[in-house]
């Protein structure tokens, strides 16, 4: 399993309940041609292939044009990817846990490459706010399908 890279220069952490079960949560997650309806930091998302480790997605966010790897998927309780960036090269792990009849959404993600000491700050703040936006869109999204 691919893991964050704990050494990069930025890296950020977040976490959601959603009342919702996981496959819900899952379906949603997991339709990444689909995360432009409910995600509006993302613009338009293209899969070259199934859902699957080695499949790869290239998708414009507000960052810019990414270009991306499925490395794990294991629905309904993990998905991974690298990507890269501007010269950032990135890990994204997602993993969703069913607790108490509430899903539990952890995400976290570590950049690395051209990062400058004075854009540190800058970019650890980009990170964290996006994390933390996306499962809040997430969050409105599945709720709004299961309701």
């Amino acid at each position: 399993m691919v893991s964050i890279n704990k050494d990069a220069s930025v890296l950020a952490r977040s976490e959601i309940e959603i009342d919702a079960d996981q496959e819900t949560v899952w379906n949603i997650l997991a339709d990444v041609e689909g995360w432009p309806k409910w995600n509006p930091n993302v613009k338009q998302c293209l899969a070259h292939g199934e859902l699957e480790s080695g499949t790869q997605f290239q998708w414009k966010a507000s960052l810019g044009n990414i270009t991306s790897v499925l490395q794990n998927v294991e629905p309904p309780h993990l998905l991974a990817w690298t990507g890269k960036m501007m010269g950032l090269n990135a890990i994204h792990i997602c993993k969703i846990d069913f607790v108490d009849n509430k899903t539990i959404v952890r995400t976290e993600e570590s950049w690395e490459g051209l990062v400058s000491s004075d854009m540190h700050d800058k970019l650890q703040e980009t990170l964290e706010t996006l994390l933390q936006s996306c499962l809040e869109h997430l969050k409105t999204e599945v709720e709004r399908l299961s309701n």
